[in-house]
C-alpha cells in the first residue's frame, strides 16, 4: 500500500476506533462503507483497509456474507481481557520502577496530575471524563515501560476494555483511585516487587467487581 494510502487508513482507524469505544457506534451494529466514507471524508479504499485492521485488533467482528459488525462484549469475553491485563500490567508497572530516580519523576510529572483530575472528575460525578483519565493514567505506564510491544498489545487491550467500563460497581471508582495511588507509591519508591503487586492486584480487583456486577444482571448479559 503506498504512504499516503497507509496514513489514509491509520486516520480512517483511529476515528473509527475511537467511536466505537465511546460507545457512538453500538455493540452489535454494521459498519457499512459507504456511510463511513462519507462521515470521514475518505475513500473506501482507506476504510476498508481500517475495517480489517480493527477486526484483526478485536474492535470489530467479521460475519461472512454480513460484513463487519461492532462486537457485543459479553462477560467470558471480558474475563479473557482482564486476566491478560493482570499479567501485562504487572510487567509494566515492574519496568517502571526499576527506572531509578526517574521512576519518580514520571510519577511526579505525569501520574500524578492524572490522578488529580481522576479525583476532581470523581467529585464532579463526571464517569466519562473517569473513564477517559483512567484509560489515560493505565497507558502511560504501559509506554514507560520500554516494551513497545507490550504498549501495542495493551494499548488494543484497554481499547476493548473501555467498551464495558460504564458497569461499574457503587464505590468501584474511589476504590480505583485508591489502588492508583498504591501503584504510583510502588513506582515511586522504586519497588519493583510491590509496583508488579499492586498494579495486579488492582486489575484483578476490578475484574471481581466488574463480574459480581455483571453476574447480578444475567450470567450472559451483553456489555457496552
Amino acid at each position: 500500500m503506498p504512504h499516503e494510502q497507509r496514513t489514509l487508513a491509520q486516520k480512517a482507524y483511529e476515528e473509527i476506533r475511537a467511536m466505537i469505544v465511546s460507545g457512538e457506534l453500538a455493540g452489535g451494529r454494521k459498519l457499512i462503507v459507504r456511510v463511513l466514507s462519507e462521515r470521514l471524508g475518505l475513500s473506501a479504499t482507506p476504510i476498508k483497509s481500517a475495517l480489517a485492521a480493527l477486526e484483526r485488533d478485536g474492535f470489530l467482528v467479521a460475519i461472512p456474507h454480513r460484513g463487519f459488525h461492532v462486537p457485543e462484549i459479553r462477560l467470558q469475553d471480558m474475563l479473557e481481557i482482564y486476566e491478560l491485563r493482570e499479567a501485562l500490567d504487572g510487567i509494566a508497572a515492574r519496568k517502571v520502577a526499576k527506572a531509578g530516580p526517574e521512576a519518580a519523576g514520571f510519577v511526579r510529572t505525569v501520574l500524578q496530575p492524572i490522578l488529580d483530575r481522576q479525583h476532581e472528575c470523581a467529585e464532579a460525578g463526571d464517569l466519562a471524563g473517569l473513564r477517559d483519565l483512567d484509560t489515560d493514567f493505565h497507558r502511560a505506564i504501559w509506554h514507560e515501560c520500554g516494551n513497545a510491544r507490550l504498549a501495542q498489545v495493551t494499548d488494543n487491550l484497554g481499547g476493548q476494555s473501555r467498551l464495558a467500563w460504564q458497569w461499574q460497581v457503587a464505590g468501584g471508582v474511589l476504590r480505583a483511585l485508591r489502588e492508583h495511588q498504591a501503584i504510583m507509591d510502588a513506582i515511586a519508591s522504586g519497588d519493583p516487587d510491590q509496583a508488579e503487586r499492586a498494579a495486579r492486584a488492582h486489575v484483578r480487583l476490578s475484574k471481581a467487581a466488574f463480574e459480581k456486577a455483571t453476574r447480578e444482571r444475567g450470567p450472559e448479559a451483553v456489555l457496552g
